[in-house]
Formats: C-alpha cells, structure tokens, sequence
C-alpha cells in the first residue's frame, strides 16, 4: 500500500466498498484488488479491523466485507440495571432496545452509534452498539468496601451493574462502608474491571446527611456558586433606583398580593385583579430578573449550567445565588421591584379579550400563604379574614375568576392531575419523623389558573408575531401507551374510547372525573401520568396535549426555571423595539441549545429530587417493620406486586411471598394468577400488606402478606398507626 496516513487508508478502503460494481470480498481478495505487499497485508488486517470496530464497514458470516446494509444513527444509551439497555435517538420517538449481548461495553448515558437490527413486523426496533462516542459518566459515587492492599467502590446508581476496582495508594485513606466520590480511570473490558480513583470521601453511610450529599454528588448536582458567580450578585443593586423606574409602566398603586407557601422566599410572582364594566381585569405580575442577570455574564452561564433550581427534602439548590433569588429579585411585601406584567380582560366566560404586556413597576401590598387564602375563601375564617380585611373582596373575586378560568379550561378538555403528593418532616438531624399528605387547595388552584393563563396568553403573542422562542411543549402520548392504560382501567371497571386516531385529551379527563372520589383515584391519576410523554422545551409551538392548548410557554418563574429567564429578554426586546434580525438570527442560532440544556437539567433535578424521596421514605419505613397496613396495588410485574400506602410509600411484594403456590404473570391483563388454586393479583385492588423490610440507601421497601390474617385483601381491620395519613 502507499505511504498514506491510516485515516487516508481507511478511506480508500470505504470508497472502493462504495463503487456500484464492487460485491463483497474477503480479507485476500482485498488484498489483490488493492495490490497490497505481502508485507502490508498485516496493516490492511488492523485497518479492516478498526473499520468495524468503528461501524464503517460490516462482514458477514462467511467473512466477506461490505458497508453496512443499514445507515448508523448516534444516541444516549439509557442502562438498565439488568444488563440491557435503551438508546435515545434525537428525532425518534421511541428509543430502540439493546439487548445486553449487544451493548458493546456501553455505560449508562454514554454517547455511542448504533446499528438497527432487521425485526420482524410488529415487534419493537433492537440495535447493537458499534462504538462509543464519548463517556456519559466519569464520576460515580457508591460505597467503598476495603480489603487488605485494595478496595471497591459498589456504585449507588443501579444502572452501574460493576464494582469499581480502586488500588489503595488511591483509595485517599477511605474506611469501609464509607460514601465516596470515585473517578473513573479505566472503563474496563471484558473481564477486567474499571479502575478508578477516589477524590472525596463523604463520610459514613449512617453520618447525618450523608445520603442526600450522595445524590447531590451523584447527580452531578452543582451546589456552591463560583466566585466571580457570587461576586456578581453582591454588586446587583439591592433596591429599585430612579433610573430602573424610567420608561416603565408604573403599577405601585395597583392592589397586589403574592400567595406563595409558609417558607417559600423567593417570590417571583404577584397577581391583582380589579372589575369594570363587568369584566375581569386580572395582572400576573412576575419578577424581571432578567434585568440583573445580564446575557453572557457569569450569573447567566451558570444559571444556564444549572437549568433550575433543585427542592430536595432537607435543601434546596437554587438557580440562582441568594442576593438575587432572596433579594432584589423577590416580590417582597412593601417594597419596589421591576417586572414583567401581563395584564388581561376577562370575560364572564373565562377567556381573554384584551391583553397587554409590559415592563412594570410594582409594590406588593401583602404577603399571603396558600393557607391563609384557603381559611378565607373555604371556611370564611374570622381570625383570618380581619388580618386580610382590605383583600378579602379581592380574594373573593379571585375565586370566582378561578372558577371560570378552570371551567374553560375543563370545556376544552385539559387533563387535571388532582392527586395527594407527600411532605416528608425532618428533624435536626435530617431523618424523617412524619411524612404528611400534601393536597391542592382552592388557593393552589387559584395561583396555578392564573399561571396557566399568563403563560397561554404570552406563547400565543409570540407565535402569532412569527419571532423566534422558547415553548413549553407536550406531544400526544403513544397509542400503545394508551391502549396499555385502557387494558389497566378496565380492572377498575372503567371504559375509554380508543379509536385508530390519536386519543384527544377529554377522554382522559373524562377517566379522571369517573374516578374522583374513589379508592383508586389516585392510582389511576399517576396510572395516567405515567402513560403520557415527557413535556419539554422546543422551538416549535406544537401545543400542549395536557393542557389542551395550543400556545404554551414557561413565563412565571424565572427566579427558579432558565427558560422563564430566557424568554424574558426576548419579550423586553421586542417591547423596546430592539429585535432586529441580527437579534433574532442570534436568538435562532442559541435557542436550539438552550431548549436541550433546560430540558436535560429539568430531568436531572425530577430524578435528583424522586431518589431523595425514596431514600427518606425508606429511612422512615425502617422504624415501622412488623407493622401492617392497608395499600393500594399500583404495579403489577413477573417479580411480584407494587403496593401503594396511603401516605404515597411504595413497596414490594415479591413473588415468593405469596401464599400457598406458584404464580405467572400475565402481562396483558396485568395481573400474576396461581398456576393451582386460581387466585388473582389485580392492579387496583385493595390488599393487606406487612413491612417486613426497609433499605435507607438502596430506597427499597419490601412488605409481605400478614400470614396470620391470611393474606386477606379486604382492607378491613388493618393496624392503624402514625404513619398513615
């Protein structure tokens, strides 16, 4: 061969493959063709060789090489904890399925290509991996487990299914069952394990706060802000100047309040509302932080980094640093502040006919809770209704506006999740001492309708002035999805028309409505959750398949969401003028990055704060073996039954500790059956369950039936204790 360079090699190897007459050949008759030297011939074998392993090339079974029969795609491989795996393909739907034979070393969220594999009609598309792009992960926190002159670190997240191999000179002194940072070094291949180092050592698994410092690490959480960050922040103004009121729509006049919880502090959003002419005229008022947070500056490429802010049961990792998100960007009572308002006129039947946005000055008159409004507005409290006097008839109106809002909404057929979420309370040490149900109000209500349509109103002017943005989008969820939900209900003795078509939002909501007030509402309400898509950020507006709306944006929250951030400048911009079309080419060349950043963040921070969850619900559930309770089964699957507390705790009942025989499952009816005696596990039913074991830092809890009640799955007679709520 010529004295070329191996890539040049490798190229002409691929275009001698890519001629119409070439049929595939082997090794030799390569070497023929391409008049390679005896001497060469060794070379032309690693070329062919890394052409493989690089997924240019492919050979078959009776060793001839060709190029692939089918194009490569790039993704994210998604691990799963029992080998297989997924890969994320941008501009699929569904993610394709690898089969644990076929992951070529891959890792969890790593960057690689793959090959489609040729299936047969109506089963679900499998690839293989050809090659690994790049490393998803190259910090791993897990626990260290020492031995004489090594160690291991055992990964907390599951989808690691290695132990990493750390020699001792680097293990930084780690004692056993300590929690520890690990960075890899050497991914491993086939029998030799990965390699690692240990850069931080956590602390002991049972330290107070040692578990949710692991997910942070984990998570790759960012907690402390840079210094230049910080710096930043305390030289923003921390109040309201002359100069910042010029030009501004000045509302300080205006009746306001912000509604927010007992310990929120950073208050990014403030509503009024005053009647004319028998209209409504509502303000959602929201914090303009755009104007301290300067595009480019430290404060914004970190608040880009971090996405959003993080609520974890003992923290919270904000987006943005205190002076900011506590300070001059917080709607505080009595105070000036700048913002953004979106002042509507509404209609006795709920919609919008006049609309105006603009840059603001406001002063918020009072600071009121979610509880104090619902004391008001539900049991007219006196004690609270006189702190409030000068409101009440404000909240009154709210109310009546809320209702109408929502019931427009509900016409249109807009899907509404009402179910309980938890509230876990920890002592001083971090560990869990009560876990409460958190239920909406008719406050909570009235923020979220006046949200939604703020941000309706907002996405709607922007996609008619054709200019670029960022939406918040939600596509139609699977049909197959669906269909599994429909086969779900139907065991609850529920129906849902599923046509050929797209299934339209009123018929979920319609399931919804039937199973309000029932057992099972809230089973079916996460059932349905779970059946939908990921919302996420686009450029396009597509709409929103939840709401039932066509125009939807993020605008109320910039304090703790990037986009809300985001957007903002782009509204003030155009407000002042001032989006020219270099402005907007800028905005089309960084929005597509900024969409995937916020989406992958938002991910991040959901799964950061499920997995702190878990974790504190299994600590508190370690303190409760041996005692029984009524549940609810909300999962049913080949290893045994999902069982739903009624204070949201999730456990298993495994398989093997089922009464009395041997059980199958059967995945379309969604139920496990006894092979001898016929009896029925079914999603939805109502059973007895005893806590026969909780891990705080797996996050697992295991029940099993109380066999000296007979495993019975009437719900009468259960133990009541504290921890039901």
């Amino acid at each position: 061969m010529e004295k070329k360079t191996a890539a040049e090699r490798k190229n002409l190897i691929t275009r001698l493959m890519e001629e119409p007459s070439y049929t595939p050949m082997k090794e030799k008759e390569l070497a023929c063709m391409m008049q390679v030297e005896p001497e060469d011939r060794p070379e032309l074998k690693r070329l062919l060789t890394e052409l493989l392993d690089e997924g240019r090339i492919q050979i078959n079974k009776r060793g001839r090489y060709s190029l692939p029969s089918t194009p490569l795609l790039t993704g994210t491989f998604i691990s799963h904890q029992k080998g297989f795996g997924f890969v994320e393909v941008e501009g699929r739907e569904e993610a394709l399925y690898v089969a644990e034979t076929r992951t070529g070393g891959a890792w969890h969220q790593d960057q690689v290509e793959i090959r489609l594999l040729p299936g047969r009609s109506g089963q679900k598309a499998e690839a293989e991996v050809v090659r690994i792009l790049s490393r998803g992960l190259s910090v791993l926190v897990g626990t260290y487990q020492k031995s004489r002159s090594f160690g291991f670190v055992i990964p907390d997240n599951s989808r690691i299914p290695v132990d990493i191999f750390v020699p001792q000179e680097r293990s930084l002194g780690a004692e056993d069952r300590c929690k520890v940072v690990v960075e890899i070094t050497d991914y491993g291949s086939g029998r030799r394990s990965p390699e690692g180092k240990v850069t931080e050592i956590l602390g002991r698994m049972e330290e107070p706060g040692v578990d949710v410092l692991s997910i942070i690490r984990g998570f790759g959480l960012p907690e402390e802000f840079p210094d230049r960050v910080e710096k930043q922040a305390l030289r923003c103004p921390k109040e309201v100047s002359e100069a910042d009121r010029a030009g501004r729509l000045d509302l300080r006049s205006l009746p306001m309040v912000t509604i927010d919880g007992e310990d929120a502090k950073d208050l990014d959003d403030a509503v009024s509302l005053y009647m004319k002419d028998g209209k409504y005229h509502l303000g959602v008022h929201i914090a303009d932080v755009s104007n301290y947070v300067q595009e480019n500056s430290a404060l914004d490429w970190e608040a880009l980094n971090r996405g959003t802010s993080v609520y974890l049961t003992d923290r919270v990792i904000p987006m943005l640093p205190t002076p900011l998100s506590n300070g001059i960007c917080s709607l505080n009572a009595g105070e000036d502040r700048l913002a953004l308002s979106c002042l509507m006129t509404v209609d006795e039947r709920g919609e919008v006919t006049d609309y105006s946005i603009a840059e603001s000055v406001i002063r918020v008159d009072r600071r009121m809770t979610y509880t104090a409004v619902a004391a008001i507005l539900e049991r007219e409290d006196q004690e609270e209704c006189a702190r409030y006097a000068d409101f009440v008839p404000m909240l009154r109106q709210m109310a009546q506006l809320s209702a109408l809002i929502r019931a427009r909404r509900h016409q249109r057929g807009a899907i509404d999740f009402d179910f309980p979420e938890s509230r876990i309370l920890l002592d001083t040490q971090g560990h869990p001492v009560e876990i409460q149900s958190r239920e909406r109000n008719t406050a909570t209500r009235l923020i979220e309708d006046f949200m939604l349509l703020a941000n309706e109103t907002v996405a709607q002017h922007f996609y008619w002035m054709q200019l670029p943005f960022l939406y918040r989008t939600h596509e139609a969820p699977d049909p197959d999805r669906i269909h599994e939900l429909g086969v779900f209900v139907h065991n609850f003795g529920y129906s849902m028309k599923l046509g050929r078509e797209e299934v339209h939002p009123k018929e979920l909501q319609k399931l919804l409505e039937r199973a309000e007030d029932t057992p099972e509402e809230a089973l079916i309400s996460r059932l349905t959750l779970r059946s939908m898509k990921q919302a996420r950020y686009t450029t396009d507006c597509s709409g929103h398949f939840g709401l039932a709306s066509r125009f939807y944006c993020h605008f109320t929250s910039p304090i703790r969401r990037y986009p809300d951030l985001q957007i903002h400048r782009i509204i003030k911009e155009q407000l002042r003028g001032r989006l020219s079309e270099g402005r907007q080419a800028h905005y089309e060349e960084i929005l597509p990055r900024v969409t995937r950043q916020c989406s992958l963040t938002e991910r991040r921070a959901e799964e950061a704060e499920r997995e702190t969850d878990k974790r504190k619900k299994a600590e508190y559930m370690e303190k409760h073996v041996g005692e029984i309770y009524d549940g609810i089964i909300c999962g049913i699957t080949g290893w045994g039954l999902y069982v739903e507390l009624a204070n949201t705790v999730e456990g298993l009942v495994h398989v093997s500790r089922l009464p009395g025989d041997f059980f199958t499952y059967d995945e379309a009816a969604c139920e496990l059956r006894g092979v001898r005696t016929g009896a029925a596990y079914k999603l939805g039913e109502r059973i007895r369950v005893e806590v026969c074991s909780a891990d705080r830092f797996a996050g697992t809890i295991d029940f099993t039936l109380p066999w000296d009640e007979g495993g019975m799955k009437d719900g009468e007679g259960s133990k009541e204790t504290d921890c039901e709520q």
